[in-house]
């Protein structure tokens, strides 16, 4: 705690209230985990005030008082995001009057930079210190979105060191606070271990972690052509033990619904509640949905194969508009194509199966293993400490 901080406790003799605490808004899976983190050493420094917003199971069990539920939030896409538009915006007008109203010392949003890039601009405009936490990928499309992050956050927390230099240059206040996964995974994994954890008997087999993303329609939309890619595995190679995790007990029936119209993989898949981490650490290879979730792969150490499917119409909306050639984020932090990607069109079964039979050569998984364990080392910060004390002094510019 600062000198400034303990001050500003001795003033306090009445209990401390929502105007003593922060607000924050994590709207996806990764969000809510990368905020559980850091949410603890918040409350640690502001000696227990609340701790309120929008954040999913993680936050919540890290301490955060919820308002609604997390997965209103949870869309892909152009053309999905209009489905859910009406409730989108009544979310956050709700969000926006009672933050507004209460004026917390500070608002933190989560990742999500389309919806919380809009709320920390009207709520800086009224007098309320924002923090983003993740910046959005303008070094890899719409670099546009600088000026309206200007507009919006006082403060920014990067979690990739490359993005300190485009901050600075654009004079919008950031601290790099290295990635909390990096803090999480083990340098080495302990795949023996995981696999008794998971309870799965390999009897020489290979493992393929397969995640086709958190959240429904990512599931019903890139999960058929994931688990046909399994089962063409199945096909060439006559092996292989397939393990899902699934976020909850909905996306495991789902996740099961999907596939098991696959009948050779259904005799040799498991799905997991909860453990994404624990099926990553167990996997020979994984096949990943672009995301954070293809980072964790590369922190594991893990050969993979990135894919993603999407509706025609998003794929073209938003086709040519990067100003990198790749999207996964192991890619994106090497500079070059070290993990092979299918994306939209190209995100085929037969495609995805050959590559994915191709990664479990041993001379690749040592090359990839001291790329990874390099990226690992990079990204390796006290991270919580880090993004704490960044959001203590954003706050504290606006204590009354």
């Amino acid at each position: 705690m600062t000198e400034q901080d303990a001050d500003f406790s001795a003033e306090k003799a009445q209990p401390l209230t929502y105007a003593d605490g922060a607000a924050w808004l994590a709207g996806e899976a990764s969000g809510d985990f990368l905020a559980s983190l850091v949410l603890p050493e918040v409350a640690k420094r502001m000696d227990g005030a609340p701790q309120f917003g929008v954040g999913g199971e993680k936050m919540l069990a890290a301490g955060l008082e919820g308002w609604y539920p997390a997965n209103r939030l949870s869309v892909r896409g152009y053309v999905e995001v209009l489905k859910k538009l009406p409730g989108i915006l009544m979310l956050r007008r709700a969000m926006l009057k009672r933050v507004s109203d209460i004026r917390p010392r500070v608002f933190v949003g989560v990742d999500a930079p389309d919806f919380n890039l809009g709320v920390e601009a009207k709520l800086k405009a009224a007098g309320i210190r924002t923090v983003h936490f993740v910046s959005p990928s303008i070094w890899a499309w719409r670099p546009e979105r600088i000026h309206k992050i200007r507009a919006a956050v006082d403060h920014m927390l990067l979690v990739f060191p490359f993005e300190e230099e485009i901050y600075k240059r654009e004079n919008v206040p950031a601290t790099y606070i290295g990635h909390p996964l990096a803090g999480v995974i083990p340098m080495v994994p302990d795949t023996e271990g995981a696999r008794r954890k998971l309870g799965i008997e390999t009897n020489g087999e290979p493992v393929f972690a397969v995640l086709p993303g958190s959240r429904k329609d990512e599931i019903f939309g890139c999960g058929p052509v994931f688990f046909e890619a399994c089962e063409r595995v199945i096909e060439r190679i006559g092996a292989g033990h397939f393990v899902v995790p699934a976020i909850d007990a909905q996306a495991r029936e789902w996740i099961a619904s999907v596939a098991t119209r696959n009948r050779r993989l259904s005799e040799r898949l498991t799905v997991v509640t909860g453990q994404s981490h624990a099926v990553l650490e167990s996997a020979d290879a994984v096949l990943v949905a672009s995301g954070t979730a293809a980072l964790e792969a590369a922190l594991y150490k893990k050969p993979m194969v990135v894919g993603y499917a999407m509706p025609a119409l998003s794929a073209l909306i938003m086709k040519d508009k990067g100003l990198i050639p790749y999207v996964s984020l192991p890619n994106i932090l090497a500079g070059r194509a070290i993990v092979p990607e299918f994306l939209h069109y190209y995100c085929t079964a037969d495609a995805m199966a050959c590559s994915l039979i191709d990664q479990l050569k041993d001379s690749r998984r040592k090359t990839l293993e001291d790329i990874f364990t390099g990226m690992h080392e990079s990204l390796l910060r006290p991270t919580a400490d880090l993004a704490a004390e960044a959001i203590m002094q954003t706050a504290g510019a606006a204590r009354r």
